[in-house]
């Protein structure tokens, strides 16, 4: 979609064009005859740009409450974050009364920063620009809009940058190291004399190698136990040197100082799953301390107690069964319990699980939870369920 397609969408013709489009129900499969038909009735390229908008907006439904009234590029829409994670960062930007939002997309951060101070958008792409304020006006929010290639030129005036560097490459291929980021991610180095109080959103895969030039608070965030992205904050934003948080319950961890060491121990009465978040910020052992529990290997994150302990940080499951791996023995103890369905969760095993799963042939009517690992370097089966709290 070009800006002039994107433009003539919020004229009275656009809102008719969208409205049939949205009368076909589009997928993606039949994007082409409903294309055919509605090009009976509208140009081309408003034909496509409004029923790849309503396709766009039925995705988008699980970020955004009022997607049906947004615009998106399918890029746009890929990287950027939900109401629920916009907003839970917009919260540390509260005592700043002026926010750039730099390389503002299509606006999903900014919905979250607008609603907590005036925030100015930040684009070198105009449609992406005029998208930001269209779905920012979809909550009822508006902001300033500047068209800066921020490769040549500095941020807008602020008390406070919020910066989503570009982090795909133009095959559509995700990029892993910040190094390729656009733009450069060291642009905050420059930055930061003017504007202490910075924020960047980088993928949750970055190497945190590549982060030891850089001195602020990493955070790492979970939503419904997804791992989702990886945040800096620098200056007055920074609150701690590492952290996780899960949403949407809000909870979060910082790392102590020093961390608490591991201590290893066989499986007990109860396996606890960190959630990725925990995982990344490297807060395993934090979440072990908090729970009076080990680990059952040094390189496995999977914790163990002889106790229920619920936590918001970890998933809890109930033991019945542990053993160094062995298919047959694995089977005979399954097919003894009478389970027929299983799901498998592994960390450090090579282990295919559905070829895994394929090879068991039960036929039994309970369901289980089989965890394929290592305990203390040996390769280990448990098999549990989810414990009841």
């Amino acid at each position: 979609m070009d800006l002039l397609t994107f433009q003539t969408l919020l004229t009275p013709v656009g809102q008719g064009a969208l409205a049939a489009a949205a009368a076909l129900g589009p997928a993606e499969e039949t994007f082409l005859p409903c294309l055919t038909q509605l090009q009976k009735q509208h140009p081309a390229g408003l034909a496509k740009a409004a029923l790849e908008t309503v396709i766009l907006r039925r995705k988008a439904e699980g970020k955004f409450s009022r997607a049906a009234a947004m615009y998106f590029t399918r890029a746009g829409l890929e990287m950027a974050s939900g109401e629920t994670i916009s907003r839970h960062r917009a919260a540390r930007f509260a005592p700043f009364a002026r926010v750039a939002d730099l390389c503002c997309g299509i606006g999903g951060d900014a919905i979250g920063l607008a609603q907590r101070a005036t925030v100015t958008l930040v684009d070198r792409d105009p449609l992406h620009l005029g998208m930001a304020a269209a779905n920012l006006a979809a909550y009822g929010l508006q902001a300033n809009e500047k068209e800066i290639d921020l490769t040549t030129a500095p941020p807008p005036d602020s008390d406070a940058l919020w910066f989503d560097p570009a982090r795909r490459v133009e095959a559509g291929g995700r990029v892993f190291t910040v190094r390729n980021y656009q733009p450069p991610l060291t642009l905050i180095h420059q930055w930061r004399a003017r504007t202490p109080a910075i924020s960047a959103k980088l993928s949750p895969g970055v190497a945190l190698a590549e982060l030891s030039d850089f001195d602020c608070e990493i955070e790492f965030i979970s939503h419904h136990g997804d791992l989702k992205e990886c945040v800096m904050w620098f200056g007055p934003l920074a609150t701690a040197t590492r952290r996780a948080t899960l949403l949407p319950g809000g909870h979060t961890l910082v790392a102590p100082s020093p961390p608490p060491p591991v201590v290893l121990s066989l499986p007990k009465a109860y396996l606890y799953e960190p959630d990725a978040a925990i995982l990344r910020a490297g807060l395993v052992t934090t979440v072990a301390a908090q729970l009076g529990a080990t680990q059952i290997d040094a390189d496995i994150a999977y914790l163990t107690g002889d106790t229920l302990q619920p936590s918001p940080f970890a998933k809890a499951f109930a033991i019945e069964a542990a053993m160094p791996f062995s298919e047959k023995r694995l089977r005979e103890k399954l097919r003894a319990m009478n389970v027929g369905r299983i799901t498998v969760k592994k960390r450090g095993s090579p282990l295919d699980p559905i070829v895994f799963t394929r090879a068991l042939r039960l036929t039994g009517d309970e369901e289980r939870v089989v965890f394929l690992t290592h305990v203390q370097g040996r390769a280990w089966a448990l098999i549990g369920q989810a414990a009841q709290t």
